[in-house]
């Protein structure tokens, strides 16, 4: 197998990979929803900050220290449990208030921090760069550049899909003008983000 069919066949199982429901793609279709594109994109951004951060981790072998460490799993799998918990519960206190009234800060840099921590305290991802990843690396050239090109492909991948996720979701943000209806959503989808916590601790068990 060369280089160009290993990225292409990697792509396509990214894809296929990302298209599976998760996290990620729950809370971008939350936000998108409830606060609109211009917040989703945000949030998108930092998950593919996240998802970079955790690719060059693992392709320099930390994370194969931490799959390889139950204590590290652990504390990083129930540290991505208890946020996700937590931004369910902000979501229910907030879901009254307008973003813009909500004492957070610079609103963009919220939800692109939010992206961004909830990958660096995923456990999936860096599995997902030391189990599947190497799979597609070709053998006989440096591992370490073909290793950051195919983190970059995954990348670059799912941060495709989830703009297209937050263009979609975001369809539903102009239908809610009415304030209860908004709050509506959003104490039903933080009710949603809390499950999803479930699910996450369940799956990465």
């Amino acid at each position: 197998m060369d280089l160009t069919t290993a990225i292409f066949e990697f792509a396509l199982a990214s894809f296929l990979i990302e298209l599976t429901p998760g996290p990620n793609m729950a809370y971008l279709a939350i936000v998108a929803a409830t606060e609109g594109r211009r917040f989703g994109f945000a949030a998108v951004a930092g998950v593919a900050l996240g998802l970079a951060i955790v690719g060059v981790i693992a392709a320099l072998g930390v994370g194969a220290i931490i799959t390889a460490s139950p204590f590290l799993y652990q504390a990083l799998r129930w540290g991505g449990v208890i946020y996700l918990f937590w931004l369910a519960y902000d979501g229910w206190r907030d879901a009254d208030e307008t973003i813009e009234h909500a004492d957070l800060g610079s609103p963009m840099a919220l939800f692109f921090r939010r992206g961004l921590i909830t990958n660096l305290l995923n456990p999936k991802a860096a599995v997902f760069y030391i189990a599947v990843l190497p799979g597609f690396v070709v053998q006989g050239t440096d591992v370490l550049p073909q290793t950051i090109t195919l983190s970059a492909v995954y990348v670059a991948v799912a941060t495709a899909i989830h703009a297209a996720i937050v263009g979609l979701a975001g369809t539903a943000q102009t239908l809610l003008e009415d304030q209860k209806k908004r709050v509506f959503l959003r104490q039903a989808l933080s009710i949603a983000l809390a499950l999803i916590a479930v699910w996450f601790a369940w799956k990465t068990r």
